[in-house]
């Protein structure tokens, strides 16, 4: 088992283990189809890659402002680069 995923800090970093999961889950896809990953291979397999990703913040889970606030299913993208600040989201 890769050792990051024994810790609580990788869930905390991205928000929740189905957070992490989703963006596991995505950016596995998307190095699957020919995404080059952003850090070095080094013989570390497409699922080590993707955990030192997040570690090293290089990509997130982004959820769009208008959807954050419903309750349904939210489509999400995989943000190369760091995290942005938290945008407000508007009062109701």
């Amino acid at each position: 088992m890769i050792e990051a995923l024994k810790s609580d800090a990788i869930v905390d970093k991205v928000g929740g283990r189905f957070k992490l999961c989703s963006l596991i889950q995505r950016r596995l896809v998307q190095l699957m189809e020919g995404a080059r990953p952003l850090v070095d291979r080094d013989g570390r397999s497409d699922l080590e890659i993707v955990i030192e990703e997040i570690l090293q913040d290089k990509i997130t889970l982004e959820i769009p402002r208008d959807l954050a606030s419903n309750l349904g299913a939210l489509p999400a993208t995989v943000a190369l680069g760091a995290p942005s600040e938290p945008a407000a989201l508007p009062s109701p």
